[in-house]
């Protein structure tokens, strides 16, 4: 379906799961990584499971349902189709297909027995939830046993968060206890091959924070240890440098702002650019000047620390205006294909 290639680090993969700490905008890469495979001329599905319409907010379409539909297409042919995956409509489903229930599955709802189901397993609830995606990954034209090409040239997975992805990703463990035997410890089974196959990658948004560094790092480990694939860190809101590295080294020392004559010749400068400055005003500036260099020094230390982790890492730029403004989307998604990532 592709009509061209790339080199990136994970161009050949074709399952890829976005996770991050909350609050670090892991739906809005995971829509930017999903651009940016369309940009190649993809087919490509993007799915969410927590219910939050997160993507259709972001692609400001309508909320999606449990039925593929397209909400992105470029010029070069791709296209993106979005999905909200509900455990609920999922396990109807699985036991209309199974176990032919009709009627009945419609009375166990009223029952409550389909929310008992998907509320006190969350190990089935998630292979209910991850089971729609690997249906759609492997789906291939001409139905289900359709023997032509992949529907979906790449799959992008919106996850839940990382202090969960490797309990929600380890299905197999997780419902070990619940169902030994049947359709759900097969489909469990089935989703534990396609989570770890060499074409599953799971990437990390994070922010230059200490917090979200440090929950990076854990869920890296976490993951290795479940021997599940660690894809790239994607660093996002990544801001421009306002000053130089030698103008930020005087601030931080302290010398700039300690020596009146640069307090008199910025305020100078002020004025002659219209600017009604007092010593009071530079020194407030020269105040803010040294928070923000406090603040370049704990980005680079937090960096230091995701480029010891040895993984692919790529820098996604602030947006003042946010992804709705200016084809944000678009900027970010553009700034993946540079960094490399497929």
């Amino acid at each position: 379906m592709a009509t061209n290639g790339s080199g990136g680090a994970f161009a050949s993969t074709r399952l890829h799961i976005v996770t991050g700490k909350g609050g670090t905008g892991k739906t809005t890469v995971a829509a930017a990584l999903a651009i940016a495979l369309a940009l190649q001329g993809k087919r490509v599905l993007i799915a969410e499971v927590e219910g939050r319409q997160g993507t259709s907010q972001t692609f400001n379409v309508p909320p999606l349902s449990g039925q593929e539909e397209r909400i992105y297409a470029d010029r070069s042919g791709g296209e993106i189709y979005g999905i909200s995956v509900d455990a609920k409509e999922s396990l109807m489903e699985y036991l209309q297909l199974f176990y032919k229930l009709g009627r009945a599955g419609s009375i166990l709802e009223k029952a409550g027995a389909i929310d008992f189901a998907t509320t006190i397993a969350p190990g089935v609830r998630d292979v209910l939830l991850i089971g729609k995606v690997y249906e759609a990954a492997g789906r291939r034209e001409g139905g289900r046993r359709g023997r032509g090409e992949l529907v979906y040239d790449a799959v992008v997975l919106d996850a839940p968060p990382t202090g969960r992805i490797v309990r929600f990703l380890n299905v197999n463990h997780e419902v070990a206890g619940v169902a030994k035997v049947g359709p759900i410890k097969s489909q469990a089974e089935s989703v534990n091959r396609m989570v770890r196959h060499d074409t599953t990658r799971i990437h990390l948004v994070t922010l230059l924070e200490e917090m979200p560094v440090q929950e990076t790092i854990d869920a890296i480990h976490e993951l290795r240890e479940a021997d599940l694939n660690v894809g790239a860190i994607i660093v996002n809101q990544v801001r421009d440098p306002l000053l130089t590295e030698e103008e930020l080294a005087a601030i931080s020392a302290g010398t700039a702002a300690d020596r009146e004559e640069v307090i008199e010749a910025v305020q100078q400068d002020l004025r002659t650019a219209g600017v009604k400055a007092t010593k009071v005003m530079v020194r407030g500036l020269f105040a803010q000047a040294h928070a923000l260099s406090e603040r370049v020094a704990l980005q680079e230390q937090e960096n230091a620390v995701l480029v010891a982790q040895g993984l692919p890492l790529a820098y996604l730029p602030a947006l003042p205006g946010g992804v709705e403004d200016g084809g944000g989307l678009r900027i970010l998604a553009d700034a993946l294909l540079e960094e490399g990532i497929i």
